[in-house]
């Protein structure tokens, strides 16, 4: 039975990657449970892998007195010297305990014990290999998929990618090959302790760094990154050398490193922009492709208002908003897009504000749009002090400025609510007018002897036959 114990764990340590010293711990742990479920808990008793005969031994640790009046704790001196002979009264002395009587339920509990410590000495060295390897990009194998939940083997552990860290839209089939991003590394996790990612913009960035050697070597730097995923992504980089373009350094010839980043993405689109310390170039380039006329910018409240060309606004502003949203996650800026005829409407206005001062117009109404005041009620929220710093415009003109665009919007809201209770009445007209027209009905005739009935609408009646 020894050999077939060391036997035992030296093939748990072969299959579960664990050392012999944490085998070992678990079956004296197990024991000594085991033990203690069987004598009582108050027991004090220690277990000990002899390693020259492969057994377990257990021993219960009692206090050597003259009179034994606890039998739980004490030994007798009589007794002790047959183990010992040198202890003296007061010593502790460690009596061996047979466990050839021990039954099912101490068995039992044995083997829970064992396969806990076993489970946790297996967690323990998961955590330590894959701690230091959080924020990799790493490969492995689809082996099941639990309640929307993609689990993959990694070798030597499980990881987990949860439903929101997948990529939307995205299919994968039992032992097919998969990469992903370390996310975190649980140490005290039920189940999967690795997670995964492959929607994170950190999955992005590695793609990159593994693809373009600029970046790996730090040439290139991708200074920030936004993405929704498996639709669309924008990366901005820069240089460290003024000889290496970073655009096409990502790209690469004939867009082969783009396209590799896109080919794992499974065909999301990847904007490359270059990154600029100048926050109005680097918003017209995070906006690419469309083209921006003007840029008005509020600095303190990192907000800026760009005017595009008519032709230019949806593609501005991106299906369903989603390339203003990705370069307002990139650049950190609230971004406004508005066409040139909304501009020159909002410039329109202001000149009538402003018509009220004496010398103002077109030229004061641009100045108070390059400052961030784009419409009518901007303007009558506006300090008195920031409107007296425009050029032409006193603290007088400023307050009847103010004061006429407050008149304008009153006058706007007044004819809005005027022509919407217009519509109002006429749709009620309307419907009163389709209550009371008379539903057409069937008219018919009593018919004369000898003579065929006619009915309206309807045709003829047979009276013969009542068709």
């Amino acid at each position: 039975m020894e050999i077939g114990l060391k036997r035992i764990i030296d093939q748990v340590c072969k299959d579960k990657g664990l050392t012999r010293a944490a085998v070992i711990d678990a079956l004296e742990k197990s024991l000594v449970m085991a033990a203690r479920r069987k004598f009582g808990l108050e027991r004090e008793i220690e277990a000990k892998y002899n390693e020259a005969t492969g057994e377990i031994e257990l021993f219960e640790f009692k206090v050597v007195v003259e009179s034994v009046s606890d039998p739980s704790t004490q030994v007798s001196l009589e007794e002790a010297l047959r183990h010992d002979s040198e202890v003296e009264v007061d010593d502790q002395i460690g009596l061996k305990i047979d466990t050839t009587g021990f039954g099912r339920i101490a068995a039992q509990t044995a083997k829970q014990v064992i396969i806990q410590e076993v489970r946790g000495a297996e967690r323990q060295i998961v955590y330590d290999e894959y701690k230091d390897r959080v924020g990799e990009v790493v490969n492995g194998i689809v082996r099941r998929i639990e309640k929307g939940n993609i689990i993959v083997d990694l070798g030597r552990a499980e990881g987990i990618i949860p439903r929101k860290e997948q990529v939307p839209r995205e299919m994968w089939r039992v032992n097919e090959r998969i990469r992903a991003y370390i996310l975190e590394v649980q140490k005290e996790a039920r189940g999967q302790q690795v997670l995964l990612s492959r929607g994170c913009t950190q999955f992005l960035t590695k793609l990159f760094e593994q693809e373009v050697p600029e970046i790996y070597e730090g040439i290139v730097q991708i200074s920030a990154a936004a993405r929704e995923p498996g639709a669309r992504a924008k990366v901005a980089v820069s240089s460290r050398d003024n000889d290496v373009d970073p655009v096409g350094a990502c790209v690469g010839m004939r867009g082969s490193r783009v396209q590799a980043v896109v080919g794992e993405l499974r065909g999301e689109k990847i904007d490359i922009v270059p990154w600029s310390s100048d926050s109005v170039r680097y918003v017209c380039n995070a906006l690419a492709p469309a083209q921006v006329v003007r840029v008005m910018v509020d600095d303190v409240n990192k907000q800026m208002d760009v005017i595009v060309p008519d032709d230019q606004l949806s593609l501005a502003i991106g299906r369903k908003g989603q390339n203003v949203r990705l370069a307002v996650q990139l650049t950190g800026f609230r971004i406004d897009i508005k066409s040139e005829t909304k501009m020159l409407e909002a410039q329109g206005d202001l000149e009538e504000a402003l018509s009220v001062v004496d010398g103002a117009g077109e030229t004061e109404a641009k100045l108070l749009l390059d400052h961030g005041i784009s419409d009518l009620n901007a303007l009558a929220e506006a300090e008195t002090l920031f409107l007296t710093q425009i050029p032409g415009i006193s603290e007088a003109g400023a307050a009847r400025a103010q004061e006429r665009a407050r008149e304008i919007q009153a006058e706007r809201l007044a004819a809005a609510e005027a022509e919407a209770q217009q519509a109002a009445l006429a749709a009620t007209a309307a419907e009163s007018e389709g209550a009371q027209a008379p539903e057409p009905q069937a008219v018919v005739e009593a018919p004369s002897e000898g003579s065929a009935s006619e009915a309206t609408p309807g045709g003829t009646l047979d009276p013969g036959t009542g068709a």
